[in-house]
């Protein structure tokens, strides 16, 4: 923003006069005494013209709780009728005593005391301006005169109008950021992230974000790059950003192999949990086919009929064949057959999960309870984080089984 043309002055301190008298009580060295102020009654209020328009009405005022409708109602009607005033003000520029010169040489009429009010950088600039006929010049330059002239505006009254935020927008950015207006920060970070960013903007938007210190923005936008990589990074806005700030290309390209990691990682992970929940039905399933028996397969002690009904354990129709293979192989030795090396390790989780290996009907599940105590440490914990992950492949299982019931 370039730095304002201090210009016209304006009406000083000096010249304002109060009609009336009014007591100061002073205290000195532990007495009291009143001094009182008199005023010439036949001095004017002010240097301005008699027709000043009634001040809009004094809001009224809102308790924490509000128990009446009708008294909310008079409220937002007082509040609005108080926008309207202001915003007819600005508009109609009566008794303007600040001239705001924009880019294009034309100027905006204001008042010093709202624009000292609404923004303390323009009144500081106000402030060390010199008055000339009566007013103080400033200048806002590098934004269009439209721009200005909405700022303005939502100074006095908070006013505006959605077409001109929408074209004015990233202007009215900076304006806000350099004047110190958070609320219209607000409505312009708002407007941004509500459907305005693309992929041909963004980066311009997020270097923006970053000078006007708008964090959240910034983010956002980070957030679409991520998203949407591949097309961003062959639009103009990504090259021109690549030849001014490569550091921030840096950034961006650190950001993406991180999401893309972050990504990686998190497919694993479920793809883990994935061979953990069947290695849980496995385990049910071989308990079900030893115990119950499962169409053509099962304990001696059970008639089988092979026209039972569909079996409720989704693994026990792999399982069913994995048995029938292992029963009937010739080699059946750990590492000779790749069947049937799966098959004893299904045995031998199943021995480790099991707590009650008296009474289980898994064949060797007491022989490999006695296996454990001659395995190394290494074996061990590998066959230990195993059984960890089964069980809380299970509890998740029987968790979301359990809201599914409840819905």
């Amino acid at each position: 923003m370039a730095s304002p043309d201090l210009h016209t002055p304006w009406l000083s301190s000096a010249d304002v006069s109060f009609g009336g008298s009014f007591n100061i009580r002073i205290a000195e060295e532990g007495t009291t005494h009143s001094v009182e102020f008199l005023e010439d009654p036949n001095s004017p209020v002010c240097n301005l013209p008699p027709n000043i328009p009634k001040p809009p009405p004094v809001p009224a005022k809102i308790h924490s709780r509000a128990t009446n409708p009708r008294q909310l109602a008079n409220y937002d009607c007082v509040l609005k009728e108080t926008k309207d005033t202001w915003d007819k003000l600005f508009k109609d520029g009566f008794g303007a005593d600040v001239h705001i010169i924009t880019e294009d040489g034309s100027f905006i009429p204001a008042h010093y005391p709202l624009l000292s009010v609404a923004s303390p950088v323009l009144g500081n600039l106000l402030q060390q301006s010199k008055v000339r006929n009566g007013s103080r010049c400033i200048k806002i330059a590098g934004v269009p005169h439209g721009a200005v002239y909405v700022f303005i505006r939502f100074l006095y009254s908070a006013c505006y109008e959605a077409g001109d935020v929408k074209k004015f927008v990233l202007h009215l950015l900076v304006l806000s950021h350099s004047y110190s207006v958070p609320s219209l920060k607000r409505v312009c970070i708002n407007h941004l992230e509500q459907g305005w960013l693309n992929s041909e903007n963004v980066i311009d938007v997020l270097q923006l974000a970053r000078d006007c210190d708008a964090p959240r923005l910034a983010l956002f936008c980070i957030r679409m790059v991520v998203r949407n990589f591949k097309s961003i990074s062959s639009t103009e806005g990504w090259k021109a950003m690549r030849r001014a700030n490569p550091a921030l290309e840096q950034e961006l390209l650190e950001f993406v192999v991180e999401a893309d990691t972050r990504k990686q990682d998190r497919l694993k992970k479920i793809e883990e949990k994935k061979v953990y929940l069947q290695l849980h039905e496995a385990m049910e399933a071989l308990v079900h086919i030893c115990r119950d028996g499962c169409r053509t397969i099962g304990p001696r002690d059970k008639v089988l009929k092979a026209s039972q009904v569909a079996c409720s354990f989704p693994a026990c129709k792999g399982l069913e064949s994995l048995v029938r293979h292992f029963s009937s192989c010739k080699i059946r030795v750990p590492g000779g057959c790749v069947h049937c090396k799966r098959m004893w390790q299904l045995l031998e989780l199943h021995s480790r999960i099991c707590k009650e290996p008296d009474y289980c009907k898994v064949p060797l599940c007491r022989h490999f309870k006695v296996k454990m105590l001659q395995q190394t440490k290494k074996d061990e914990v590998k066959w230990k984080v195993l059984v960890r992950k089964v069980r809380e492949a299970k509890n998740v299982l029987s968790l979301f089984s359990s809201r599914r019931s409840v819905l």
